[in-house]
């Protein structure tokens, strides 16, 4: 079953499409990076959607959805998120998937609509302390590139408060969480690509249930680069519901 549609929630349109079989499992929300939409997908949408039902959706401004006046912060992604799931009619429980900047919005998703939620896996998703922690370790050019690509959804601002937003809600989630690590990043040195792992690891702890993957073989997108990696992450979580 492949359902499109476009969904009015209070301020604009999104677009989404649902993809898979009811099968009585819970429904896999898919949040893609800064910039991205629903086809950041398509390498594994197919086998998901063998195992369940798939939400996928274009965040407001991207994609075929129309801009939002909303703020491009996670808090007010969440909130349109939530808006559309509710106008769409599609019922929790969710496994929450979120890639690079997604999972900073499926982490906040999760902590605030705790009691919607049997699973997260985020696929080298951003720390919160990214700035602070990590940028420092690039070189200067790759740091110069990284803050000039935000032009696409969020400014530099919105895209840090987002991050300091991530900060202010973390709490310790009751749900089980796996964390997809890219293993081969480009333009890491070996320092940097071993804090990187490092920063993925930590986020473990915001679940009593927690499990890091390293995608030995992936830089960013772990979705085409080892699609396998991904969807087994994904069929785990599934067959525990």
């Amino acid at each position: 079953m492949t359902k499109e549609m476009f969904v009015k929630i209070s301020n604009c349109k999104l677009y989404a499409k649902l993809v898979g079989e009811n099968n009585g499992k819970p429904t896999v929300i898919m949040d893609a990076g800064y910039g991205d939409f629903s086809k950041a997908w398509d390498s594994i949408i197919g086998d998901i959607s063998k195992l369940s039902n798939v939400l996928i959706y274009d965040r407001a401004g991207l994609g075929k959805s129309k801009t939002s006046s909303n703020p491009r912060t996670s808090r007010e992604m969440v909130i349109e998120l939530k808006e559309l799931l509710i106008e769409a009619n599609i019922k929790p429980p969710y496994i929450l998937v979120g890639h690079s900047f997604g999972g900073v919005n499926m982490r906040m998703y999760a902590t605030e609509y705790h009691n919607e939620v049997c699973g997260l896996i985020l696929v080298d998703s951003t720390p919160e302390d990214y700035r602070e922690r990590f940028l420092p370790s690039m070189s200067l050019d790759f740091q110069q590139a990284y803050n000039k690509q935000f032009v696409y959804e969020g400014n530099y601002d919105e895209f840090m408060e987002s991050l300091k937003q991530l900060k202010e809600t973390r709490l310790k989630l009751n749900v089980p969480l796996i964390v997809l690590s890219a293993g081969k990043k480009a333009h890491y040195s070996k320092e940097s690509q071993e804090l990187w792992n490092e920063m993925q690891r930590e986020i473990l702890e915001v679940s009593s249930d927690g499990e890091l993957v390293i995608a030995e073989n992936s830089a960013h997108y772990i979705q085409n680069d080892e699609p396998e990696v991904v969807v087994s992450a994904i069929k785990k979580l599934i067959d525990i519901n």
